[in-house]
């Protein structure tokens, strides 16, 4: 299978839901897509600026000044001392490398693609254009022998699931015994909410505790998108195992794969400002404190959410029966249909709207149940 043999793209059938929400007399609350809204920080935005004199081609490496910013954040803000260059690679935001590592890595049909029961639909979409078979298992122990990449997710989108650094470490000696590189999808990881990640931070696969003191066969993916609202600058990176680094170095110069000089620019000064981050997170917190206890009186039960950038909800009933109450509402949200056969009976709701838009929305729940 191709590129060409992929279903239509799934969000097209939210459209009736959309249009039904559009109708309420206050206007949509657009929950859907978890794309940014606030403003990219201006530290950033003069970061662009100054460097649009890109005469040059970019390099694929990455600027020494980004490769630098990128090792630096791992040992500031994940826990994650001793990379070097060479353990760091830019990408073109992160969805590309996603969809690209299986072909990047050369599989083929025949090798298996490990991903998340409620999983972003990338990980299986890579797998199918490679012509591997993907095969969704959260447990290490259900992991199959012949997967040669093993996708975990965490904070998980969409469940917000977090995995404990005694649970990195577990996947991280299951996935060496089958062989398989294990790549941790980390892009939501400064959006910790509750239990131990309310005061701690998220750990990464690249942690010296789940490692083992190797980080052979291990990357971590991560993206700007959400913590800088960088989405449009397509700003992400990939850490981990030097060898692979290498090789998906070597490849992506062959295929012309490199961020814009002035995003790499923009990224290496986003990475060395953390008030920024900061102030996001705290909008985002603002926004969950309103959402949730309004959908949860409204009778859906939050499930996992712990982390990240959704709220997980769930009232037993089919996910569209879920959407089409919500549109009457004037609220949209995603079916969890979206994200595996496992979530059918979810739905996922963004927190990317203007706060007054999601007290709108926590209004017209609680006027729905007085």
């Amino acid at each position: 299978m191709g590129v060409l043999d992929l279903a239509a793209y799934p969000w097209d059938a939210v459209e009736p839901y959309r249009k039904r929400a559009a109708q309420h007399p206050g206007g949509i609350v657009d929950l859907s897509v978890g794309s940014p809204i606030d403003p990219t920080p201006d530290v950033i935005r003069r970061a662009l600026a100054e460097a649009t004199d890109a005469h040059s081609y970019p390099l694929t490496v990455g600027s020494p000044a980004l490769r630098d910013a990128i090792v630096d954040w791992y040992a500031r803000r994940r826990g994650v001392p001793g990379l070097t260059p060479a353990h760091v690679l830019p990408t073109i935001g992160s969805k590309e490398l996603v969809a690209l590592l299986p072909t990047l890595l050369g599989l083929t049909a025949g090798d298996v693609v490990v991903h998340p029961r409620i999983a972003y639909p990338t990980y299986a979409v890579g797998a199918t254009v490679a012509g591997a078979t993907p095969v969704a298992a959260d447990d290490p122990d259900e992991w199959p022998e012949g997967a040669k990449l093993i996708w975990i997710n965490t904070p998980g989108n969409p469940d917000g699931r977090t995995w404990s650094v005694e649970e990195l470490a577990a996947a991280v000696r299951r996935a060496r015994e089958l062989g398989a590189v294990l790549a941790s999808d980390e892009c939501y990881a400064e959006l910790g909410w509750d239990g131990p990640w309310a005061d701690q931070p998220v750990p990464s696969v690249l942690d010296p505790r789940v490692t083992g003191g190797s980080r052979a066969d291990l990357l971590s993916v991560y993206s700007l998108s959400k913590q800088s609202n960088l989405a449009g600058y397509r700003a992400a990176f990939v850490a981990g195992c030097s060898d692979l680094i290498a090789g998906l170095l070597a490849a992506r110069k062959h295929l012309g794969l490199m961020p814009p000089a002035p995003v790499q620019h923009a990224m290496a000064v986003a990475l060395r400002d953390d008030e920024h981050v900061a102030a996001q997170k705290e909008l985002y917190r603002r926004r969950r404190d309103v959402l949730k206890p309004a959908v949860e009186a409204a009778g859906f039960r939050i499930d996992g959410s712990e982390a990240g950038l959704y709220l997980w909800a769930t009232e037993d009933r089919d996910a569209w029966e879920s959407l089409q109450r919500l549109a009457e509402l004037g609220i949209l949200a995603g079916p969890g249909h979206f994200y595996g056969e496992h979530s059918a009976r979810h739905v996922r709701l963004a927190l990317t709207a203007p706060l007054d838009r999601i007290e709108q929305a926590a209004e017209r729940l609680a006027s729905a149940t007085r």
